[in-house]
C-alpha cells in the first residue's frame, strides 16, 4: 500500500488530500480563520443554565453558544473548576497536580445547577465544531493528544485502544503507561503505540505534559472567553493520527509550511524526514497528482464506479441516503444473486472511501441491491466492515436487512466536506459556444501580448481540457498554427479546475 499526503496551500486556507496507491480517499480544508477547532481549549464563561436539558451554553466567543451537556462535564469536573479557580489568581503554580487535594467525582445522575453556576469561568474543549447553525459542542473533560498517547488530567485511568487485539501488547502497553504515569493523570494508549517502547512513550507524555503547563501559565489573569490552547495546525493532526510506515511521500507548495512539517516530522518521527518534498510551482500541485479530476468525479451527486455501477448520494436534514445501482454493467455472473454480491461488494468499497472522503455524519442508509442468500449478506457486511476499519472517525454498522438496506452511523465533529462539481452555463441561452468562438479570443489575446511582451519568454496558455485538445488536434493543429505565424512555441496546459470559458496566459 502507497500512501502520500499532498499538501495545497494558498492565501486563505490550505487543502490536504490523503492518497491511497494514487486514489483520493481523504480530502480537508482548513481555513485561516477557523478559530474553533476540535481539540482547541478555552477558558470560557457558563451562560444561561437549563435544568430542563441537564445542560448550559457557554460563551466562547463564538455568535452562538457552546453547548455543554451535563455527561460531557466529566467525574472529575469539581476538581477541575477548583484547580482553575486557584490558577487564575496567579499565586498557585504547581501545574503538575502532584499535591493538588482532589473533590469527589459528581454523581453520574446529578443536575447540572448542582455544579456550575451561571458567569462562573469553566475550561472546556472543542469536541464538535460549529455546524449550520449550531454552536460549538463542547466538554470539560479535558485530553490533549500526543502521537501515542492521550494525556488526561484529573483522572486516574489507564486505557488501550480497542483496537489494539493483542491481549499480551495491551497488558505491555498498560504495564509501561502505569510506569511513567504522573500522579493526577490519565494516560489512553493509541493505536499507534504498538511495539513502541517507554523511553519513546515517555518523551511522548512529556511533551503533552509541557503543553498542558504552558497552558496553565496563560489562565493566569486571563479574560474570558479566551483560547488557552491551540489544536496542531490541520497538517501536523494529520501527521500525528495517520502517519506510518506505508508512507511514501508528503508533497506542499507552501516553503513555510514545509519547514513547519520538516520541525515537526523531525520530532515524532525523523526517519520519515527523507519523504518531505516541495513541489515544483510550474504545475498546479493537485492538477500533477490528478487530485482535481478526483474531486471533480468523487463529489458529485453521482459516484461511477467500476463496470458501469454507480451510486447516487442524496443529503437531508436528518440523514444520507446512498442508493446502489448496477446500471449498464455487463454480467459475466451464473446468476441474478452472484451479480447483486459482486456489485454490492464494489459498492461497500466505494462507499467506505466516500464517508472519509466528504466527511459524512449523523445517520447514513446505504440502499445495496437485494441479497437472498444469508451467507452473501454476511459476506457483504464483512466486507464493509473490513474497509470501514481503516477509518479514524467513530461509526457503528448494523448488518443488511432483508430489503438490503445498511445503516450506519458516524461521528459528526465537523461540517460535512461538500464541493460543488457542476459548472454554469457558459451561455445563459443554453447554447454551448463552438471552440472555435473561444480560439479567436485567444487569438487576439496573444496578437496583443506577442506584440507587447519579451519575446524570450515561454508562454503556456492554462485551458479546459476540452479546449486543450481542440487545440491540439490534427497535423495542422491550432497550435502549430501559432508556432508559424509567431515563430514561437506556446505550451497548452489543460486544467482540470478550470470552467470550460476560462483561461490564463503565464510567462516564464
Amino acid at each position: 500500500m502507497k500512501l502520500e499526503l499532498i499538501i495545497r496551500s494558498n492565501s486563505s486556507d490550505i487543502d490536504f488530500a490523503l492518497l491511497k496507491d494514487g486514489k483520493l480517499i481523504e480530502f480537508n480544508n482548513e481555513t485561516n480563520n477557523n478559530k474553533f477547532s476540535v481539540g482547541d481549549i478555552f477558558l470560557a464563561k457558563t451562560g444561561k443554565i437549563l435544568t430542563g436539558l441537564n445542560a448550559s451554553f457557554v460563551n466562547v466567543g463564538y455568535p452562538k453558544d457552546g453547548f455543554l451537556h451535563y455527561h460531557d462535564l466529566g467525574p472529575q469536573v469539581q476538581s477541575l473548576n477548583k484547580f482553575i479557580k486557584k490558577v487564575s489568581t496567579g499565586k498557585y503554580k504547581d501545574y503538575t497536580l502532584k499535591n493538588f487535594q482532589f473533590e469527589k467525582d459528581i454523581d453520574k445522575n446529578g443536575s447540572i445547577d448542582q455544579v456550575l453556576k451561571t458567569k462562573q469561568n469553566v475550561l472546556v474543549q472543542i469536541v464538535k465544531e460549529p455546524i449550520s447553525t449550531k454552536g460549538p459542542r463542547i466538554s470539560s473533560e479535558i485530553s490533549i493528544a500526543g502521537r501515542y498517547l492521550v494525556l488526561v488530567p484529573f483522572s486516574k485511568r489507564v486505557s488501550v485502544s480497542q483496537k489494539i487485539a493483542d491481549p499480551k501488547e495491551k497488558e505491555r502497553l498498560k504495564r509501561l503507561a502505569k510506569s511513567i504515569k504522573p500522579a493526577g493523570f490519565g494516560v489512553i494508549l493509541r493505536t499507534v503505540a504498538q511495539g513502541k517502547k517507554v523511553a519513546e512513550l515517555d518523551k511522548d507524555l512529556q511533551n503533552s505534559l509541557e503543553r498542558w503547563k504552558k497552558m496553565c501559565g496563560q489562565i493566569a489573569n486571563t479574560e474570558t472567553p479566551t483560547k488557552v490552547l491551540s489544536e496542531l495546525n490541520r497538517a501536523s493532526s494529520i501527521l500525528r493520527d495517520v502517519l506510518n510506515d506505508s508512507f511514501t511521500s508528503i508533497v506542499t507548495n507552501d516553503e513555510t509550511l514545509f519547514q513547519e512539517i520538516n520541525d515537526y516530522l523531525l520530532e515524532i518521527y525523523p526517519e520519515k524526514q527523507s519523504i518531505l518534498k516541495l513541489h515544483n510551482p510550474k504545475t498546479p500541485i493537485f492538477e500533477k497528482y490528478g487530485i482535481e479530476r478526483q474531486i471533480k468525479s468523487a463529489f458529485g451527486k453521482t459516484v461511477s464506479m467500476n463496470k458501469g455501477a454507480y451510486l447516487v448520494i442524496e443529503h437531508t436534514e436528518a440523514l444520507h441516503v446512498i442508493d446502489v445501482n448496477s446500471g449498464n454493467r455487463s454480467n459475466k455472473a451464473n446468476s441474478q444473486e452472484e451479480n447483486a454480491l459482486e456489485v454490492n461488494i464494489i459498492a461497500a468499497t466505494e462507499i467506505a472511501r466516500q464517508l472519509r472522503l466528504r466527511d459524512m455524519g449523523g445517520i447514513i442508509v446505504v440502499d445495496f441491491i437485494d441479497l437472498h442468500s444469508n451467507e452473501n449478506r454476511q459476506k457483504l457486511y464483512d466486507h464493509l466492515k473490513a474497509e470501514m476499519s481503516l477509518d479514524r472517525t467513530k461509526h457503528k454498522i448494523l448488518p443488511p436487512s432483508k430489503f438490503g438496506l445498511v445503516q450506519i452511523t458516524r461521528q459528526r465533529v465537523r461540517s460535512e466536506m461538500n464541493i460543488k462539481t457542476q459548472e454554469p452555463n457558459p451561455n445563459i441561452n443554453g447554447e454551448v459556444e463552438a471552440p472555435i468562438v473561444l480560439i479567436e479570443k485567444l487569438q487576439v489575446e496573444l496578437d496583443r501580448i506577442i506584440a507587447n511582451k519579451d519575446n524570450s519568454k515561454t508562454i503556456a496558455l492554462h485551458v479546459h481540457p476540452f479546449v486543450a485538445s481542440y487545440l491540439q488536434k490534427g497535423i495542422i493543429s491550432e497550435q502549430i498554427k501559432w508556432f508559424f505565424k509567431y515563430k514561437k512555441w506556446i505550451k497548452v496546459l489543460p486544467r482540470d479546475a478550470y470552467q470550460y470559458l476560462q483561461y490564463r496566459f503565464e510567462f516564464r
